[in-house]
């Protein structure tokens, strides 16, 4: 929600702006209305509203001189100017003090709304452009950008961060109504069209202790709230961020709604992945079976998370390629991180069918026999599918079952024909698509990203960076 204050020195007219918005519908909040110029200037000062509506004559201070002393103490607050004067001097005036519009008042009630709109237009747009520099800063190594940013990374205190990430199924993002936490502690960021990032601070570490409780959302369509652990280190905000993230990713895992902190849990799965190096190493391909299709249960019953997922991917694709290099060298078997893996695979189930399907090819590998012809011809189909559907999600296994291709068979056409993998090819085409939407149109890097497949702008910078070699707004302002 914006925040909203409105100073008049005449409360009918306080009222009257009061009732003429329909300040929720489009996510505004009125958090203070003052008489006194004054007592407005030690509210905004303390609180630093988003917008102010403002009379310009008033007793001592003229709301042009409120506007004068914002600018210079450089506080980020937008104003309306609204007058009982019509003189144009007027208008011109607070338009170059750099008002949003200026109106009469009583203001026009056949106004309201697109006056409304447009304020609301002007904010999301407005956040959106900080919101992208603020992610691009948190990806950099050195942090004084965020300083510059914000002041919620004020160094001269010794603060505790901790970082919340809420997964929304829909992009209605009820819980944005919802004071939970301290406005003044909290920077809240949009993380993907459902995904939020909430970085909080306390100078006390028993206030960041409390249990969160998740019937706060009850009702709201809230899939899983990720919790990180908590640090003194200002530098380590990129670390908070990818622990709060892993345990929000729960959800990879099973579909339970639920508040889930970062607990690394690898010395319980370790001695599961050494069972699996081993039966691979040996060539025990009745007992490779067994053992892939047990993992969903065993990360069930020991309530294990994304960090052991990312650790037992990594781990067998490391013996496997070391085993059966010469059979899987055309295979998409590459080390991936946490946010990789969620994008090849739709749940964790569908990873470990995945890691099924290439122990059974191993298996029968001598037995087989192909009819590439066939194959061919649904291959060329299932590109051309991918070519027009880039924006929606693509996992390999849903393509493989549309096209009748085994997905291992679908990884090695894919290097074949191609040259690259599926994951590549579709990388590549998404990343040229948003460079064309970058240079071409005015959509947001937000808009682009969604645009082009990506619903987390986090890992969309990440992406494009290591595509292009710089983030979206570096190429876009070249």
């Amino acid at each position: 929600m914006y925040s909203v204050i409105i100073i008049d020195d005449e409360p009918w007219a306080i009222k009257g702006i009061k009732n003429v918005f329909n300040w929720e519908k489009y996510g505004f909040e009125i958090t203070g209305t003052f008489t006194s110029v004054h007592k407005a200037i030690e509210f905004i000062n303390e609180e630093c509203p988003d917008l102010i509506f403002t009379d310009i004559r008033m007793p001592e201070i003229s709301g042009l001189e409120l506007m004068r002393m914002t600018k210079e103490k450089d506080l980020d607050a937008e104003f309306v100017v609204v007058s009982g004067f019509a003189e144009f001097a007027y208008a011109q005036e607070a338009l170059r003090y750099g008002a949003l519009d200026y109106f009469l008042k009583p203001i026009d009630i056949d106004m309201a709304d697109p006056l409304i709109e447009k304020l609301s237009l002007h904010f999301s747009k407005k956040r959106s452009v900080r919101n992208n520099q603020i992610l691009e800063a948190l990806t950099l190594p050195d942090k004084s950008e965020l300083s510059r940013l914000t002041p919620f990374f004020d160094r001269s205190s010794d603060d505790y961060f901790r970082v919340l990430i809420l997964y929304s199924n829909s992009e209605n993002k009820e819980h944005k109504n919802l004071n939970f936490f301290d406005r003044k502690q909290t920077l809240e960021i949009d993380f993907g069209s459902r995904k939020t990032l909430y970085i909080l601070k306390s100078d006390q570490k028993s206030e960041l202790e409390h249990d969160l409780d998740y019937t706060v959302f009850e009702g709201l369509d809230i899939k899983a709230i990720g919790i990180s652990t908590i640090s003194t280190n200002y530098e380590q905000m990129a670390k908070l961020i990818k622990e709060a993230d892993l345990a929000a990713s729960q959800i990879f895992l099973n579909e339970e709604k639920g508040v889930f902190e970062y607990e690394p849990k690898f010395t319980v799965v370790k001695p599961l992945i050494d069972e699996i190096s081993t039966i691979i190493q040996e060539n025990k391909f009745d007992e490779m079976e067994y053992s892939i299709e047990r993992v969903v249960d065993f990360f069930r019953q020991n309530h294990l998370g994304m960090g052991e997922v990312v650790y037992l991917w990594n781990q067998v694709v490391s013996v496997l390629v070391g085993t059966y290099y010469e059979e899987l060298k055309d295979m998409e078997l590459d080390f991936l991180n946490y946010a990789e893996l969620k994008e090849r695979f739709e749940n964790f189930e569908s990873l470990c069918s995945f890691l099924y399907d290439i122990l059974i090819y191993i298996k029968q590998l001598n037995g087989q026999t192909v009819n590439e012809g066939d194959i061919n011809a649904y291959f060329s189909q299932m590109v051309k599918y991918i070519d027009t559907h880039y924006q929606s999600r693509l996992y390999l296994k849903d393509l493989s079952a549309k096209f009748y291709i085994n997905q291992v068979y679908c990884c090695q056409f894919f290097k074949k024909n191609l040259g690259k993998t599926f994951s590549e090819y579709v990388t590549e085409l998404r990343i040229k698509k948003a460079c064309e939407l970058l240079k071409h149109t005015e959509l947001s890097i937000e808009e682009v990203a969604t645009k082009v497949g990506y619903f987390d702008y986090y890992y969309f910078n990440k992406v494009f960076k290591k595509q292009c070699g710089i983030t979206p707004t570096k190429y876009r302002k070249s």
